[in-house]
């Protein structure tokens, strides 16, 4: 019983590394999922499969889950709006570059 819990701590230490991506990655290299990114542009998953099909919006795959980098996120958002536009979506989604984010805070919190 011992050995098992020892095990499961050192398993929780790894994925808390794994998820605190803060620290391992500068602001414009954090990544988001499929559903974070849904969430911050409001948009459905067929909506974000349809952006990688058609090669608007830059993506890769670990595993079977799909993952964007925060400065692609930028660079497609502001291609596709206006500059008031841009940046009132930039200052309601500052939190995303706060490494308190809501989102780091979600994935704390499943740990």
């Amino acid at each position: 019983m011992e050995k098992l819990s020892k095990k499961l701590n050192e398993i929780g230490q790894d994925l808390k590394s794994l998820i605190n991506t803060s620290q391992v990655l500068d602001e414009n290299e954090r990544l988001l999922d499929n559903q974070d990114l849904a969430l911050l542009l409001k948009v459905f998953f067929r909506t974000l499969q349809r952006y990688r099909l058609q090669g608007k919006l830059p993506y890769f795959t670990i595993g079977h889950k799909t993952y964007y980098r925060a400065s692609d996120i930028k660079a497609f958002v502001r291609e596709r709006t206006d500059h008031q536009t841009y940046k009132q979506f930039e200052k309601a989604n500052q939190v995303e570059t706060n490494p308190n984010s809501k989102m780091q805070q979600r994935k704390e919190a499943c740990v």
